[in-house]
């Protein structure tokens, strides 16, 4: 009987355990993190903006007509190579 008892006290002190662990917030950024972010800012550098691909710029059909122009102009160089 005190073994049930052990075992059952053990099992929900280790549940209590685990529970308390997975609590625990995340560790914040280091003080070399920060110090970074500070040099940043004192030295006035914005961050680089990504840049749009050109394709998402260009509406789908605009992009299926280059597309073709070029295809077209590449058969004629092709014709004028085979004459």
């Amino acid at each position: 009987m005190k073994r049930l008892i052990a075992l059952i006290l053990g099992g929900l002190g280790l549940g209590a355990l685990l529970k308390r662990r997975r609590a625990q917030p995340a560790p914040a950024a280091g003080p070399a993190d920060e110090l970074r972010v500070k040099l940043a800012e004192s030295r006035g550098e914005p961050e680089p903006e990504p840049e749009p691909e050109p394709e998402a710029l260009q509406g789908v059909e605009a992009r299926r007509a280059d597309v073709h122009a070029a295809a077209r102009k590449a058969l004629d160089e092709l014709k004028d190579e085979s004459q």
